[in-house]
């Protein structure tokens, strides 16, 4: 929906968005890519996929998701009792656009002997078409339960595929899709950051390319980013992943430096989402004051993408071995 600027001259943002908050029921979720100033609003900050379970654990009525698109609708696909509202409808993401559902089936059934394990940056059409889904964190844990004989489409991120392939050993057919903020890292900047700061670790997230991560003292999810930089020992760290992740890491240790990975231009100005850039305070008020935009899913195709994600927690749990494993079947239906 389109907003207009001039009806919230004079609100204070902060303090409506704290009463909304209170009147619907509402609980609020901010991804680690956020602008600082939601991070500093949200009830919980964190990955996509542990968000959504948060809400879900929560009693809250509403959920306003601070994130993009697919982490919306993830939540609304495990909550689907829950109102989900996401501040900006246009935050999508470039791996769920790389992965246009109907080229994934068609992808799917002409190789009908590989089961699909799928990152979570898709889309629920997508995660429908799907046997597992996985999150950076984990996936190499999933990976190794599954026979290998098993033949497996990786998608849509071919880096954090390439990246497991080249840890695990496991070959597995890659769909072409690429996060456009981890592609943005230059590696001759980065190797000219670390000759100025010889003894910060570089940490960075497997969405990056193989020459970035090749410099990487540390690769891992978001949160395991966080947890490195809380547990290292040194005074400074290279960060290779979206900037607004420091945001965190400052309030958390505020006697280390961070320095953002630097694109081509030798800064990290273009390495900030666009997407995640598109919420606002001001779009958060209005999604909490109007229930607008809200996600909606029809239900047969919200169960269909539910069973990828119920094979994905089952499996990161060790409720599940890999004798429950098999392709889905993606034609006919």
């Amino acid at each position: 929906m389109t907003m207009n600027p001039g009806s919230l001259k004079g609100v204070d943002l902060r303090v409506e968005i704290d009463r909304l908050r209170k009147e619907r029921n509402a609980v609020i979720l901010a991804h680690y890519y956020q602008r600082p100033e939601l991070q500093d609003i949200a009830d919980f900050v964190g990955d996509s996929l542990d968000l959504s379970r948060k809400a879900q654990a929560t009693d809250a009525d509403v959920i306003a998701f601070c994130g993009v698109r697919f982490m919306a609708q993830t939540a609304k696909i495990l909550s689907p009792q829950k109102i989900v509202v996401l501040p900006d409808m246009d935050a999508g993401c470039s791996l769920e656009d790389s992965c246009p559902p109907e080229q994934f089936a068609a992808f799917r059934a002409a190789h009908p002997d590989h089961i699909a394990l799928t990152y979570i940056n898709c889309s629920t059409e997508v995660k429908a078409l799907s046997d597992i889904i996985v999150t950076s964190s984990s996936a190499e844990k999933i990976l190794s339960l599954i026979p290998p004989e098993q033949k497996i489409i990786f998608g849509p991120d071919r880096n954090l595929g390439g990246y497991l392939v080249r840890k695990t050993g496991r070959d597995m057919l890659l769909w072409p899709g690429v996060c456009i903020v981890h592609e943005a890292f230059s590696e001759t900047e980065l190797m000219k950051l670390k000759a100025q700061n010889p003894s910060a670790p570089v940490v960075a997230h497997p969405e990056c390319p193989a020459v970035i991560l090749d410099h990487a003292d540390y690769v891992g999810s978001t949160r395991g980013i966080l947890e490195y930089a809380n547990a290292f020992g040194g005074d400074t760290l290279i960060v290779a992943t979206e900037p607004h992740i420091i945001h965190q890491m400052e309030k958390a240790m505020p006697g280390k430096r961070f320095i953002g990975a630097p694109g081509a231009d030798g800064n990290c100005n273009c390495n900030i989402c666009p997407y995640m850039a598109l919420n606002t305070m001001e779009k958060l008020y209005v999604a909490l004051r109007d229930l607008e935009p809200r996600i909606e899913i029809e239900e047969g195709l919200r169960l269909s993408a539910k069973k990828s994600l119920d094979a994905m927690l089952a499996m990161a749990s060790g409720t599940v071995g890999q004798g429950n494993l098999g392709p889905a079947r993606v034609t006919g239906d």
